[in-house]
């Protein structure tokens, strides 16, 4: 398979989202790459919110750490070829769909961090990345 033009990193607010960013700059040289702030809503499980907030702050606060992800990069000249968008919904449906829609060759995420899941993901062996593998038809690369 030839390499991607199109690299989707999504960004939730996890740790270690900053290792995908850079694992996708480096392995993907002349890549353009999107890095999605997704947007979780209030009532999923896994909201970065606890008090209910406005939609559109709630996409800024997302847009503002996308960008400090992306200024966290060694490279900069690196970054030129990033550009940063947001989406709303849940991310193990958000993100599939968004790959689809921009017609995205290429996903490149963190897996969960096993410490700071729940039980119950733990157990089930289930997170986000796992359902974006599930549900996207894109190759998608998830680092632990």
């Amino acid at each position: 398979m030839a390499d991607p033009d199109r690299v989707l990193v999504p960004t939730l607010g996890r740790p270690r989202e900053d290792d995908a960013l850079a694992y996708a700059l480096e392995t993907f040289p002349d890549a353009d790459v999107t890095l999605l702030a997704v947007v979780t809503p209030l009532d999923a499980p896994m909201s970065e919110g606890g008090v209910l907030e406005r939609d559109e702050d709630r996409a800024d606060a997302a847009r503002d750490r996308a960008t400090r992800l992306l200024e966290s990069i060694d490279d900069p000249s690196a970054t030129d070829r990033v550009r940063i968008d947001t989406a709303s919904g849940r991310p193990g449906t958000v993100v599939p769909r968004y790959a689809t829609e921009h017609d995205v060759d290429q996903v490149v995420m963190h897996g969960h961090d096993r410490k700071s899941s729940s039980l119950m993901r733990r157990v089930l062996g289930r997170g986000v990345a796992a359902t974006v593998v599930e549900r996207t038809d894109r190759p998608v690369t998830v680092l632990e």
